[in-house]
């Protein structure tokens, strides 16, 4: 990886944007491996996760320089900032990915159930959402960073709801039990995807509006510039 020896900020960004790329091509992997049962799959996913790990060092030690040694103005460190936390979210990404990667593993050495099928409409909502945190930041798009933050709801409904069908039929799926556990961990693999895609949203309204919404709806406001 061409890392120059001190990036500024429009250097971080693009280093921000290939590890989101990364994580979401990694995510997506995981999940082909739990649809296809296939484990080489899953020993692809831990090998991408060690190169989202490099990158994530990589903005670490980028992070430090721009901060030591541009003095950067107020814009350009709330960027430096949060390509800090947004590093972190995506190498998160990765490890929950490389998660489900290994219960992709486990699951291809089950006879294949409708289970993995039930995790479908989960998937596809994770994947948007975190496909779209991603757009906000590239486009600095504050208004589709709210509308991310406002959905990470419905992924947390969908993923009980699905956990609390699967247990409900526990008792009638005689020999399914260690997949339906594998299924229950990918659902909440998937929730917190949400999570770090709505933690990506609220960093992209840090950047574009210097208005701080973190915890605002437990705190009850709509954030502090």
């Amino acid at each position: 990886m061409n890392v120059k020896t001190h990036p500024g900020a429009a250097d971080l960004r693009e280093m921000i944007l290939r590890m989101g790329a990364m994580a979401e091509a990694i995510l997506d992997k995981s999940l082909r491996c739990v649809r296809e049962r296939d484990a080489d799959l899953a020993a692809e996913v831990q090998q991408d996760d060690l190169e989202i790990d490099r990158i994530d060092v990589a903005i670490d030690e980028g992070v430090l320089r721009a901060l030591a040694l541009r003095a950067p103005y107020a814009e350009d460190l709330r960027g430096i900032v949060a390509v800090k936390t947004m590093a972190t979210d995506l190498e998160r990404v990765g490890d929950l990915a490389r998660n489900i990667a290994r219960s992709g593993a486990r699951l291809a050495g089950h006879p294949t159930t409708d289970l993995a099928a039930r995790l479908e409409p989960l998937e596809t909502e994770a994947l948007r959402q975190l496909r779209r945190a991603l757009d906000c930041y590239e486009a600095l798009d504050a208004g589709l960073a709210r509308a991310v933050i406002a959905d990470d709801d419905l992924l947390d409904q969908m993923q009980d709801e699905l956990v609390a069908t699967i247990v409900g039929e526990l008792a009638s799926r005689t020999g399914e039990t260690s997949q339906a556990v594998d299924i229950i961990l990918i659902a909440e693999s998937l929730e917190r995807v949400g999570d770090h895609a709505t933690n990506i949203a609220e960093d992209v309204i840090l950047i574009a509006e210097a208005r701080n919404v973190k915890h605002a709806s437990k705190l009850g406001k709509t954030g502090t510039g």
